[in-house]
């Protein structure tokens, strides 16, 4: 009977995971989809710390309620700026878990079929990659380590002879004896774990939002293959899901940015062979005069507008300016101009990061849009405000066949009457190449941090309207 109702908790939590995701597919019902993940959680552990397998519940309990009290620390105290380093480290901790399982499963001893070896050698070898890739992302992520890609001669190679050197270790591992085997198990844990630095050490910085999805993929196959060792029906389909749904968003991501998920897991961005962040050179021969705007320059072309486009970037999530800039859209709706935001789908650090940091803002929904939606509507635009976006508008992306972006779909914020870009200065994007759009005859340039300057923009909108 217990093997009944276990099986049928575990039946209902999968169900309701199956429902968060598609809640999060849509800003409308995302706050529904956390709420159908968090129950189907809290079925899948209480229905496991039930189960006749559990043998000594102090410890797990213990663990449960330290995690929790971790977990809850850290979301109140994370600030959205650090979303995508956080997430990336989240994702490392499901690798070393799976690595740490088999080990454990491994050395438990027992009657261990060819079938089970072969599932904790696939656990370990996936948990070793996801563990060292992720914890390499959230540093570049953090800053503590350079955004640029690395690129060794070679290194495909590199990379199939790490990967060949796992496989011959895991024929040879599979069918030995639980003490016989942990030396080959050791160094498959060591040789994947160089493999998952390698691989995320030649992806460069404009590619990071794309390594974030696929080390969300990574850690959902990790999962899976942690339910097929333990026997684990939900982590088998939970990982199932995680992972494929990852491995789409990925996907997705690239076509984005016209590149084939291939060229961004084994390839580099931005850069030559060296590992030189590569100039674009239409950047460099479009280095012009640089037109500035002042705050009365903006204020005074977005009270003629009828028609307002707000594009968002990393900058502003550093600057943690979307609070101000709901302001000025209210102030701008209120006399009477259509405002809206065009979101580019790799704008920030992580997928869906400008949605998310909107939706803290409580901008409505229905004037978000995604670049698809909106592209064409940029020619009879009067006003588009670029705030701390880069890369995501770089004509060269269309006319520069030299660039490394050349061929990656961006906002067309040059065809509109006015385009203010706020940034702090002149420097290149995180793909490390230089963006004509600063010289283009639409655009001036609104030096300064983004908070502090649509502070100022709100302040003189709600004069102007007093």
């Amino acid at each position: 009977m217990a093997g009944v109702l276990l099986t049928v908790a575990y039946l209902a939590a999968s169900v309701l995971f199956i429902l968060s995701l598609r809640g999060l597919s849509s800003q409308e019902t995302a706050q529904r989809g956390n709420l159908y993940g968090t129950l189907g959680m809290v079925i899948a552990v209480a229905a496991t710390l039930t189960s006749p397998q559990v043998l000594t519940l102090q410890w797990v309990l213990l663990a449960l309620v330290a995690g929790s009290g971790i977990g809850l620390v850290v979301a109140r105290r994370v600030a959205m700026t650090a979303m995508p380093e956080l997430v990336a480290l989240l994702h490392s901790f499901v690798g070393i878990a799976a690595v740490l399982v088999g080990f454990a499963s491994y050395l438990g001893g027992g009657d261990q079929g060819v079938i089970h070896q072969a599932e904790v050698f696939v656990a370990v070898f996936i948990g070793a990659v996801t563990f060292t890739g992720s914890v390499l992302a959230f540093l570049k992520l953090r800053g503590s380590v350079s955004g640029k890609p690395y690129l060794l001669r070679g290194r495909h190679g590199f990379n199939i002879a790490l990967v060949s050197g796992c496989l011959g270790l895991g024929v040879g591992f599979v069918g030995e004896a639980s003490t016989d085997g942990l030396p080959l198990l050791v160094w498959t844990s060591v040789l994947a774990c160089i493999l998952g630095v390698h691989l995320v050490a030649a992806i460069g910085g404009a590619d990071m939002p794309v390594v974030v999805s696929l080390l969300n993929s990574y850690s959902g196959w990790t999962a899976s293959a942690a339910g097929f060792m333990l026997g684990n029906d939900l982590l088998i389909v939970t990982g199932a899901l995680v992972g494929s749904s990852g491995a789409i968003l990925s996907i997705i991501m690239c076509r984005a940015m016209n590149r084939s998920i291939l060229s961004v897991v084994f390839g580099g961005f931005g850069s030559d062979a060296g590992g030189t962040p590569a100039r674009s050179a239409a950047g460099d021969a479009a280095a012009g005069e640089v037109r500035e705007a002042l705050v009365a320059d903006v204020v005074g072309a977005l009270k003629s507008a009828k028609s307002v486009i707000i594009v968002p970037g990393y900058g502003m999530a550093v600057a943690r300016a979307q609070h101000a800039v709901r302001e000025s859209v209210e102030l701008l709706r209120g006399r009477g101009a259509d405002v809206r935001f065009a979101i580019h789908p790799v704008a920030g650090r992580l997928p869906g990061h400008m949605n998310v940091l909107l939706a803290e803002a409580n901008v409505p929904y229905d004037i978000v849009l995604e670049m698809d939606e909106v592209n064409a509507d940029f020619p009879s635009t009067d006003v588009v405000l670029v705030i701390g976006a880069n890369d995501i508008v770089n004509p060269a992306a269309q006319t520069d066949a030299s660039s490394p972006i050349f061929g990656m779909p961006v906002l067309e914020v040059w065809k509109a009457r006015d385009v203010f870009m706020l940034k702090r200065g002149r420097a290149a994007g995180y793909a490390g190449v230089d963006n004509p759009l600063f010289y283009h005859a639409s655009t001036r340039m609104f030096f300064g941090d983004a908070r502090d300057s649509m502070d100022a923009v709100v302040t003189e909108l709600r004069q102007a309207g007093s």
